[in-house]
């Protein structure tokens, strides 16, 4: 066989002279899920529905013989029979089995529905409306593409010869055969185009993906080594620098929807270069934050392997450890008649609810709690806000938005980002509203985006679906309100004059000072 060298980089392909055997293939026509290796593709069983008659069917086996073999009976009635019941054709020693009963045709669309439901949660998802509506800023990258969405954009091709010399030294830290890591990689990747938007891909053929998931997982990989305490000591100077020039730009270019690689193909990388996942997502699951935050009240990081299955993504690995798990079960709130959906900050000081950092930085928890009899907390992850983080937290949203489609039958960890987003909105309205998120260490640091820039972020994510956490969180607002009416109406009298009160008590103590100093003077006469 001749050797197949053309995923090599630049013009190497003229210089390979080693033998390599084409793993897999796709077998074109047949659905992604039905894809085999090309050495096990001779036969296949293909179910339809075919009427024998206008009130029912009949199975109909299809067995080789020749392909051009027909019925020859003589007897019609004995013909009609044999034509319900059986047909032999050779199609090329392919054995076909009709099935005509109707409900077999319901379970079989019952069947793909639910496969494509339970792919959802692994596909590359394209970016909803909502979020596509905020323009490039947030989902086009600007350095480097991952994936077939954005591959071939002009901006990007720079980024294509440090792929290659990334793969380089993955290969060359492997210690293994360069044939033997592709092909793992070819492996992998099997299956994985029906992952991916059928009309973005449909034009990219097989010679041009699987290449493009072989360099693009060996850049992630030495990427992610960049991350862990020993990686950037036994990288390449050359790529190092690289990384470290654009460490923002490739960071939030990794960290797009639609700029993701399937992890399973990542992972057939890392068998070869091995990184240390769990120290990789430590380093990151803070990335929201600049300062280091009070961590008393957050467990020694543990890779979750068994709780979260196989990540979809980059994305979707990062987003699952920045949200966290809330394994405390929240005490049922009592009926409320009406709640509204919004309040501002000022509404909030007025019944005593005070705005708070969360001990923990990640997002999922978010809510009310008491602070003694007269005030409560609303506490909310800190957040140090700039374009990277801006563009992060618009990308997990996206996720959610598009592998949950219903919030309310899930669980409040599938729409924290959406509810985190949209409690920081509802917050604000002015400017000076995104300065008392500051004052009470809510959002940190004094670089990253303006106060105008944030308040106009958040103002452009309204439109985002009410996450689960954002309703509870507006129903124990409410709750809060209902059971101490009496009290938040004093507070609230309290707060809306206490100049007035205190210019009063200012002058009661003003007057009683000097009727004690009139006083003190007639007692000495």
């Amino acid at each position: 066989m001749e050797p197949d060298a053309s995923w090599l980089p630049w013009d190497s392909q003229l210089a390979a002279n080693w033998s390599m055997e084409q793993a897999l293939v796709w077998t074109h026509g047949l659905p992604v899920e039905y894809q085999y290796p090309a050495t096990e593709i001779s036969s296949c069983c293909l179910q339809t529905f075919v009427p024998a008659s206008s009130t029912g069917g009949h199975l109909v086996d299809h067995t080789a013989a020749a392909a051009d073999t027909q019925l020859n009976d003589p007897d019609p009635i004995e013909k009609e029979a044999a034509a319900q019941d059986q047909l032999e054709v050779d199609l090329q020693n392919m054995v076909l089995k009709i099935h005509v009963d109707p409900i077999h045709a319901f379970e079989k669309a019952a069947s793909d529905y639910k496969a494509g439901v339970d792919l959802m949660r692994l596909k590359i998802h394209r970016y909803p409306a909502t979020i596509r509506a905020l323009g490039e800023r947030y989902t086009v990258p600007t350095t480097v593409a991952i994936g077939p969405y954005h591959h071939g954009r002009a901006h990007l091709t720079p980024a294509e010869k440090v792929k290659h010399v990334a793969a380089y030294h993955c290969i060359r830290e492997s210690g293994r055969p360069v044939q033997e890591m592709y092909d793992a990689v070819a492996h992998a990747a099997c299956g994985t185009r029906g992952l991916y938007d059928a009309d973005a891909v449909a034009g990219v053929g097989d010679g041009d993906l699987l290449p493009m998931m072989f360099y693009d997982a060996c850049f992630l990989v030495q990427y992610m080594l960049t991350c862990t305490r020993a990686g950037p000591a036994q990288m390449d100077p050359a790529l190092r620098s690289f990384f470290d020039a654009n460490d923002n730009d490739v960071f939030r270019d990794i960290t797009q929807l639609e700029n993701q690689l399937p992890w399973r193909v990542v992972e057939a990388v890392m068998m070869f270069r091995p990184v240390p996942v769990a120290e990789f997502v430590a380093s990151l699951r803070g990335c929201l934050q600049d300062r280091k935050v009070d961590d008393s009240g957050e467990e020694p990081f543990v890779l979750d392997e068994g709780g979260y299955g196989e990540p979809p993504h980059l994305l979707g690995l990062l987003r699952f450890y920045i949200v966290g798990r809330s394994h405390a079960k929240l005490p049922a709130l009592p009926e409320i008649e009406a709640i509204s959906f919004s309040v501002s900050t000022i509404e909030l000081a007025e019944i005593g609810v005070a705005l708070a950092p969360s001990r923990t930085t990640q997002l999922i928890h978010m809510g009310v709690r008491e602070k003694g009899s007269l005030f409560a907390e609303l506490s909310l992850a800190p957040l140090s806000l700039d374009d990277t983080r801006a563009s992060l937290l618009v990308n997990m949203a996206a996720l959610e938005l598009r592998t949950t489609p219903s919030f309310h039958d899930a669980d409040d960890e599938d729409s924290a980002v959406c509810s985190y987003l949209l409690l920081l909105g509802m917050i604000v309205d002015r400017e000076e509203d995104v300065h008392e998120l500051r004052r009470r260490r809510i959002l940190q640091g004094g670089g990253g985006l303006t106060n105008r820039e944030a308040l106009e972020f958040l103002a452009s994510l309204q439109g985002l679906r009410l996450g689960s956490r954002y309703v509870r969180t507006m129903e124990e607002i409410e709750s809060y309100k209902s059971e101490r009416r009496t009290r938040t109406k004093v507070h609230a009298f309290v707060y809306r004059n206490l100049k007035t009160i205190v210019a009063a008590i200012s002058a009661i103590a003003a007057v009683v000072g000097i009727a004690g100093t009139l006083k003190s003077l007639k007692v000495v006469h």
